[in-house]
């Protein structure tokens, strides 16, 4: 009976497909809530959920966190962080673990650039002011900056139910950046895992504001007062906290990779 059940809710699963692009692969820089190549600092405190790691630069490129040495020197702890944190200066085989997930994050950044085609009611849409739109699961292309103003925005996946998670990636030449105390709403199922913003600039998020998704910043990422992801920050240069949550999103990949092997 329960080998009835189990190939019911598989052939569920195989019978749903997600909207959007293909999934853009992490690899083990998905084992980060932060990444930098640069530096991450914390003034005042911050709150981390997720391990944070720095390559190829050493541990004092991570300030405003009071690190602990592990006994192993293989990682650090830190009040501000539920989870280890690394630097290219400790003890094997972190060095050669950061460099492959700096690696990883290069690799999924150049990938998501690269994504073609764009449909052409996901160009420059609204010429980059997301303020009040609810966007659908899709590869969204933008030749300058992106702005997400007071009004917020929503993603808003299938409706409630389906079984593989709706995708998006958004291409952003210029620089991605939130106005203070504005959202990101997620909606329809959508998961933060699978949003995707690929930003050739900068990333900023103004006082209080909430994004969601997973951030492959080509330069730095800065978070004012209060501001909150739920998502990764991986970077190509530095990360600036100020008093900021970042959140590890829970993670859809498990259910998406089941399906693949059964269609």
């Amino acid at each position: 009976m329960t080998q009835f059940v189990l190939i019911a809710a598989l052939g569920a699963i195989a019978s749903v497909s997600a909207a959007g692009p293909e999934a853009v692969n992490l690899g083990t820089a998905g084992t980060y809530a932060i990444l930098s190549k640069a530096g991450i600092s914390s003034v005042p405190a911050s709150a981390i959920t997720g391990h944070i790691g720095v390559s190829p630069i050493a541990a004092t490129a991570i300030t405003g966190f009071t690190l602990t040495a592990d006994s192993t020197n293989t990682f650090a702890t830190s009040t501000q962080v539920t989870g280890e944190v690394h630097a290219a200066d400790y003890a094997v085989p972190t060095p050669s673990d950061l460099t492959a997930a700096v690696g990883d994050m290069e690799i999924a950044y150049t990938d998501a650039a690269g994504r073609q085609p764009v449909d052409d009611d996901k160009r420059d849409l609204g010429s980059g002011d997301l303020g009040g739109m609810a966007l659908e699961p899709g590869l969204y292309n933008f030749n300058s900056s992106v702005t997400i103003p007071t009004a917020g925005l929503i993603i808003r996946g299938n409706p409630t139910g389906s079984l593989i998670p709706d995708k998006w990636i958004f291409q952003i030449a210029g620089n991605l950046i939130m106005a203070a105390n504005t959202r990101v709403t997620l909606e329809g199922g959508a998961l933060a895992s699978n949003i995707v913003w690929q930003v050739a600039g900068f990333v900023e998020v103004g006082d209080g504001a909430h994004l969601e998704g997973i951030l492959l910043v080509k330069t730095g990422a800065q978070f004012s007062t209060g501001a909150s992801l739920n998502g990764r920050i991986l970077a190509q240069t530095a990360v600036t906290l100020e008093s900021t949550t970042v959140t590890q999103p829970s993670d859809g990949r498990l259910l998406a990779q089941t399906a693949d092997i059964l269609v």
